[in-house]
């Protein structure tokens, strides 16, 4: 009698023809074909996924630089603006200064003026009531209104 390993083997390669006969290694294949086109589905959508991870995270890095330069850019705009300012502040306190320095010494200056016409006015009237006193002592009845109206006239055109 044969040995119990050979009838085995011939039941193993009975099997393995049955198996062949009925196509079980194109099922096989095709199982591990159909595997093997889902993992590769899988990596190429994980490779995409990647790619859009890295273009997405690529355009926010982009966005925040526009948006730090933009800021830079503002704050440098509020600083001039704000010396701009400043220096217009500075420019109005001096001329209100220089305006109102300018309205006060014209003040004076009038005031002066009118002090001055003041005192000549208060001199005429002196000089021509002495003049008239002076002449009224002086001048025969007659003449001496005459003349004495001509001298206060002409004494009030003189000093004023």
């Amino acid at each position: 009698m044969l040995e119990a390993e050979f009838w085995v083997a011939i039941a193993f390669a009975l099997f393995l023809g049955v198996l062949g006969y009925f196509g079980a290694h194109k099922s096989l294949v095709k199982a591990i074909d159909d595997r093997r086109n889902r993992i590769k589905s899988e990596l190429d959508d994980a490779c995409r996924l990647k790619e859009e991870a890295r273009a997405l995270l690529e355009g926010y890095q982009r966005r925040r630089q526009e948006v730090e330069r933009e800021a830079h850019a503002i704050i440098a705009g509020a600083q001039a603006e704000s010396e701009r300012l400043a220096a217009e502040a500075v420019a109005k306190v001096e001329d209100f200064v220089a305006r109102h320095t300018k309205m006060a010494q014209d003040k004076i200056a009038q005031a002066e003026a009118q002090a001055l016409a003041d005192v000549r006015s208060a001199a005429a009237d002196a000089a021509v009531a002495a003049a008239s006193s002076v002449l009224a002592a002086t001048v025969k009845e007659g003449i001496d209104e005459k003349l004495l109206a001509e001298g206060i006239a002409d004494l009030r055109t003189k000093l004023r």
